[in-house]
Formats: C-alpha cells, sequence, structure tokens
C-alpha cells in the first residue's frame, strides 16, 4: 500500500467526470500506458478509495416520481435499520445521516410522499418527519483541493506505506500497521463468535 499521488487524483478526476472512459484515453491524459492505468484503478478499488462505478440517472426524464428531500428524525438505537431500509428502496437516490441521528433522503417519490414512507419504514421507528419538494438537484463528485488520507479502521492514524488492507466479510479496511490489522482481526473474530 501507498500514499496517492498526483496521478492517481487525476485519474479520479476523468473517472468522476466518465466512469466508462476508456483507460488508452486515461493514459493519455496522465502520461501512462493504459495497462498502468488499470493497474491503478484495481489499486484503488482495492484500497476502498474508489467503491463502485455507478450510473447517475435523471429520474424526472423517466417520469418516476417526485423529486423529495425528506429529513427524518429516527431514534438512535433504530438508526441503521432505518437507514438501511431507505438505502435499499429503489425510490431513494442518497440517504444521508447526521450527527444528531437525524436521515436525510433523496428520493423520487409517489405523489403521496407521507403514505409512501409510512409504507417504507415502520411509523414506529419515526419521529419528526419533514417533506421538501425539490426543483433540481445536482451532484457533482470532485477530488480538486481534496488531500487523500486514508485512516487506519483501528487506531485512525494516516495510513502510510507501511499500511495494509485487509476484507472483512466484503469491506476493505486500511489499516497503518499489521499490529493494527492484528489488533482489529482479533477483535472482530471474537464479535463474530458472539453472534
Amino acid at each position: 500500500m501507498r500514499d496517492l499521488d498526483d496521478t492517481d487524483v487525476e485519474i479520479l478526476r476523468l473517472l468522476i467526470e466518465d466512469g466508462r472512459r476508456p483507460y488508452r484515453e486515461i493514459a493519455d491524459e496522465v502520461g501512462l500506458s493504459a495497462p498502468a492505468v488499470s493497474d491503478r484503478v484495481t489499486r484503488l478499488r482495492d484500497q476502498g478509495v474508489i467503491r463502485r462505478f455507478t450510473v447517475a440517472l435523471d429520474r424526472e426524464q423517466l417520469r418516476e416520481g417526485t423529486p423529495v428531500l425528506v429529513t427524518l428524525r429516527v431514534d438512535p438505537t433504530n438508526l441503521e435499520s432505518v437507514r438501511q431500509t431507505l438505502r435499499d428502496h429503489e425510490a431513494v437516490e442518497h440517504v444521508f445521516v447526521t450527527v444528531e441521528s437525524r436521515l436525510i433522503v433523496q428520493a423520487n417519490a409517489p405523489s403521496n410522499v407521507r403514505e409512501w414512507l409510512l409504507s417504507v419504514v415502520d411509523p414506529e421507528d419515526l419521529g419528526a418527519v419533514e417533506v421538501d419538494l425539490l426543483s433540481d438537484a445536482e451532484w457533482t463528485p470532485t477530488v480538486g483541493a481534496t488531500e487523500f488520507a486514508l485512516t487506519c479502521d483501528e487506531c485512525g492514524n494516516r495510513v502510510t506505506s507501511e499500511g495494509v488492507t485487509a476484507r472483512f466479510d466484503g469491506e476493505v479496511k486500511q489499516f497503518c500497521c499489521p499490529s493494527c490489522e492484528a489488533r482489529y482481526r482479533e477483535t472482530y473474530e471474537e464479535l463474530a463468535g458472539d453472534v
């Protein structure tokens, strides 16, 4: 594992503009060969920097519901299950979680938003609900002035070239050193054994 360099950041920027851009075209832009770009993209995926490639749809063009922003107050003990339920629903585009245990959901809901919401989420899990109609929504990810610093999933320190990457139930975890990975693995296996 190594730190991300300017070439990695440029590859990410180009992929954000068009995730289907051919590696040959990216290679021409960054001064590498197409196989070298492919290797870097694979490494960025393995490190968890790139989580997935996706398509951004304009659902209004598809006439799939009313674009809304829904803010939900949720009991912190139910937050994860409500978030998961909403995230997995086909009408939901984005789910955001605030430190105050609020869920903010961008969705393309049927015309009766409250009825739709209550059919998706158990009413007992909900507190206050606010619904705002959206006139426009735009997703503009960027890597512009961002400084990439992977952090250790065990201790929170910065992951450098001595760091290691491991998968736990398919989820990529980053560690600053082998000892942090070992501690994390030990705790993970203990908790998995309790289930």
